[in-house]
């Protein structure tokens, strides 16, 4: 059998691109921003479907905005408060630190939560859609262009190229179908608490609870 990490020890310097949502935290967004709009449950089916594989992603996201529509902005200042951590994101962050590799975020979710995370956990790149609003409300449209699989990709090689990490030297962790583009790009693709499409697409499965479970693999590869 061959071993998934022995490309990765050539490279001095890696970039670790992780998806955000179920993966980097612990929550989807867009259900909870749903639930303040009170279409939590319709928007969390539309989810689920498209993190197996099963809808568009562009358009499910579309739909879930959709019901959006009217909900004062400022609960997202409600949202950020309920959003937390991965178990082990400090330790995988502080790893990468030491070993001066790169860590990106990329999310079908939202800039307006995702930046903050990044910012106070010194992430320099990130990639994520906008919500749509005008005089202090969601419009229930996405603003610019949809990070949908297609978009992750590009993401992954744009901060490839930034960091003059080749993608063999890239790491990619997702959990749904919209993962599956940028982590056959990656020179190592892992699946983090997936759906069983992204699972049997990975080089590795890690089944969580913690994501610096992939730490200890990669010192072992990299001696």
């Amino acid at each position: 059998m061959t071993d998934p990490f022995a490309a990765l020890a050539g490279y001095p310097r890696l970039l670790i691109v992780s998806d955000v949502d179920s993966t980097f935290i612990g929550q989807e967004v867009i259900e909870l921003v749903a639930r303040r709009a009170g279409t939590e449950e319709e928007v969390a089916a539309v989810t689920e479907a498209a993190m197996r594989g099963e809808l568009d992603f562009a358009a499910s996201l579309r739909a879930r905005v959709a019901t959006l529509a009217g909900l004062p902005a400022r609960v997202l200042d409600e949202v950020r408060a309920d959003v937390t951590l991965t178990p082990g994101v400090h330790e995988l962050l502080a790893w990468a630190a030491e070993e001066g590799h790169a860590v990106a975020l990329v999310s079908g979710g939202f800039h307006e939560i995702v930046d903050p995370i990044a910012h106070s956990l010194g992430i320099r790149y990130v990639r994520a859609n906008r919500l749509a609003v005008a005089d202090g409300r969601f419009t229930g449209e996405v603003s610019g262009p949809i990070i949908d699989a297609a978009g992750k990709a590009v993401a992954l090689r744009q901060f490839a190229a930034r960091e003059d990490i080749p993608l063999g030297a890239t790491i990619a962790i997702g959990d749904g179908a919209n993962d599956l583009d940028m982590m056959a790009l990656a020179g190592l693709s892992v699946a983090f608490a997936a759906k069983p499409v992204v699972a049997q697409s990975a080089d590795i499965a890690l089944p969580g609870p913690r994501i610096d479970d992939l730490v200890p693999l990669l010192r072992l590869a990299r001696g």
